[in-house]
């Protein structure tokens, strides 16, 4: 939920003029009057005769409550339970207001406004927001132009600039949702009253925003540090082929893995208990790859790994598939190695769309190889493989010839 101490933001984009109904009707996208209305309908309980950031942010909260079709009893309700208490704790964050336009950021930063443009877009920002850039945005920008300075190429910036926007949306969604299950609704079941719900929210969220940035830095730079050893380790491995030449190609070793029979746990334990066992499936997945693999992403039940060394990664999954998940399907895994296209921290291309064609063909507990996992591994003396023959995977014209990995008997 951001990392900074408050400051003060009884200002319009910087300046220092005091919030006034005008402004605080305009941010919502309501009439003066409107919002009066709501004031004198006890709709807004944090004004007190003045606007405070809090109390424009809960008008901005009823404003999208009544879009969406609340009743204004239904609004007050919510207001006196403490369902809307995130409206009292906005102030606490850094604001997003801004009073400058592209042309002006374009002529403070030097940026040029096509490429502003394209770096709101990476960060997934609406268009809406170039027009009203704050102070803020223009010392992020600031940033961009001197990273481009000092000599890296715009398309990484803009990689960067994506995969640091989803992940940040993904910990800032946490954060909330986190706050949410575990603080504000114990509150609420409690029977807390409405004012008593907002001083615990506000005095949490002020003891706790302080540690999210040091926290984040100490994991950026702990994961740094590994993966820049990774790379190293990597480039000494790599075979420096044709392919590999290509910019953002990568020769990586790539599993996909999910749980045998995931539908049917739905249908025999719910949803809930579904959840966990995928949840536990995961961690046991992280929890025991070899160093050089990692979890890319994860879609329901199934995990995606990369790795540079197919052998050690293949004698993971064989590993990982014998054991016995408890309360859980036995998990099902497919193994492939080739040339993929690193873009946005992800990995793309057919040989991944192979890989994941090769788990769907294998059972519960089975691990499945293709032929460049087999030619990989040969002389790897914890491995064996049986041919299963060549195999038609969907999306692919071309057969694929398929192995079961196991365990070497000794």
């Amino acid at each position: 939920m951001g990392g900074r101490r408050p400051r003060g933001r009884g200002t319009d984009g910087g300046g220092s003029a005091e919030l006034t109904l005008a402004h605080v009707a305009r941010r919502a996208g309501v009439s003066p009057a409107t919002v009066s209305r709501w004031v004198r309908g006890g709709l807004v309980p944090q004004y007190d005769g003045r606007w405070t950031p809090a109390a424009a942010s809960h008008v901005r909260l009823i404003a999208r409550l009544r879009a969406r079709g609340y009743t204004v009893e239904q609004i007050r309700e919510a207001s006196q339970s403490g369902r809307l208490v995130f409206g009292y704790i906005d102030e606490l964050l850094p604001s997003s207001e801004g009073g400058r336009t592209l042309a002006e950021a374009a002529r403070v930063t030097g940026l040029r406004p096509e490429l502003i443009e394209r770096i709101y877009a990476a960060m997934g920002m609406s268009m809406l927001t170039v027009d009203s850039i704050s102070e803020e945005d223009l010392q992020m920008l600031g940033y961009a132009g001197e990273i481009l300075a000092a000599g890296l190429p715009l398309p990484a910036l803009m990689q960067l600039t994506r995969v640091y926007a989803q992940a940040m949306a993904q910990i800032a969604d946490a954060e909330v949702r986190l706050f949410h299950l575990y603080v504000h609704e114990p509150l609420m079941r409690a029977g807390a009253p409405g004012l008593e719900i907002v001083e615990e929210m506000e005095s949490l969220t002020r003891e706790l925003l302080p540690f999210a940035v040091p926290l984040m830095n100490y994991f950026h730079g702990r994961l740094l540090s590994y993966f820049v050893e990774q790379d190293v380790i990597g480039h000494i491995e790599a075979d420096l082929d044709e392919e590999t030449a290509v910019e953002g190609r990568l020769r990586v070793a790539i599993a996909f893995a999910d749980l045998a029979g995931y539908t049917r746990l739905t249908e025999d334990r719910g949803d809930a208990e579904a959840v966990e066992a995928v949840e536990r499936f995961v961690e046991s997945v992280a929890r025991t790859l070899p160093i050089d693999a990692r979890v890319i992403k994860t879609l329901g039940d199934e995990v995606m790994v990369v790795a540079a060394d197919p052998v050690a990664l293949t004698e993971w999954a064989v590993g990982f598939s014998g054991q016995a998940l408890p309360e859980m399907p036995a998990p099902r895994i497919g193994v492939h190695h080739g040339h993929v296209l690193y873009r946005d921290g992800d990995y793309y291309g057919r040989e991944v769309n192979q890989a994941a064609r090769v788990v769907a063909r294998a059972s519960g507990g089975e691990v499945l190889v293709t032929r460049a996992v087999v030619d990989a591994a040969s002389g790897a003396e914890g491995l064996e493989f049986t041919r299963i023959g060549e195999v038609g995977l969907k999306g692919f014209s071309e057969p694929t010839e398929l192995f079961h990995a196991f365990r070497r008997r000794r």
